[in-house]
């Protein structure tokens, strides 16, 4: 599977202008071949204007209509990062998965707020865990700050995933703990890792905590072609899940 991020910084609060640029760059993704390509976190308003119910998609009719038919007519999967969606009076911070045929799959919405800028006070946080296919692949999703929590990416890994994307905002001040974190979470459960910033630095990650491909700072497209039966050498020979003993949460201090 070859994926594709769009590293691209919103302008804040200009939903006619991201819309506009980011199906510009997700038909030359298509164009170069791309089979997946993964958006940032909040990539039509930006992170996060406010107040954010001026920027709120309202269950998401919008984006729905533009990424699946944008998914249809270039024929690609599409990860569409994440947008502020208005949902029975909440927002979440929704993350919407679209295959080739321009179906909508499933959507996911940010389990951990983050309260360092306030997100607790104005989004409601999403309480399940999603997974998907993308032809034939089974795959998983987390936003931003997910990434943090190793317990919950491991609730996504026992799944069965192979690839877990993961669309951020990720500010560069705290690059190191992120580039340790993405790494991290593709060793400890073996899987891939898609991180698609908008802030810069996006990975794509191995899972032995390679990376195929690093962006720079600025818009860009990053692709790498993502190998499965690479996984399944690594987990060949070192079977990390397989090894876990279940009993773990039953130990006595």
């Amino acid at each position: 599977m070859k994926v594709t991020i769009l590293q691209l910084k919103p302008t804040l609060g200009d939903v006619e202008k991201n819309f506009e640029n980011f199906g510009r760059w997700i038909k030359g993704a298509a164009e170069y071949g791309a089979d997946t390509v993964i958006l940032p976190e909040l990539w039509s308003t930006g992170y996060y204007p406010t107040p954010v119910e001026n920027f709120a998609d309202k269950n998401c009719e919008r984006t729905k209509k533009f990424i699946g038919d944008l998914a249809k007519s270039c024929g690609v999967n599409i990860v569409a990062g994440s947008v502020i969606a208005q949902v029975k009076g909440k927002i979440f911070n929704r993350s919407l998965i679209f295959n080739r045929r321009g179906r909508l799959l499933t959507f996911y919405d940010k389990a951990h707020l983050f309260s360092f800028a306030g997100e607790e006070k104005i989004f409601s946080a999403g309480n399940k865990i999603k997974t998907f296919e993308l032809d034939g692949v089974k795959c998983g999703i987390a936003i931003c700050y997910d990434l943090r929590f190793p317990e919950f990416i491991r609730k996504i890994a026992l799944e069965g995933i192979e690839i877990l994307f993961c669309p951020a905002a990720w500010s560069l001040k705290r690059l190191l703990p992120r580039q340790f974190l993405s790494k991290a979470r593709a060793i400890e459960n073996q899987i891939f890792v898609v991180f698609a910033n908008s802030s810069g630095i996006s990975e794509i990650i191995n899972p032995l905590g390679d990376n195929l491909a690093v962006a720079g700072v600025g818009e860009q497209m990053l692709s790498a072609t993502i190998d499965l039966n690479f996984r399944a050498e690594v987990i060949s020979k070192m079977n990390l899940l397989a090894d876990r003993n279940l009993f773990t949460d039953s130990f006595k201090v």
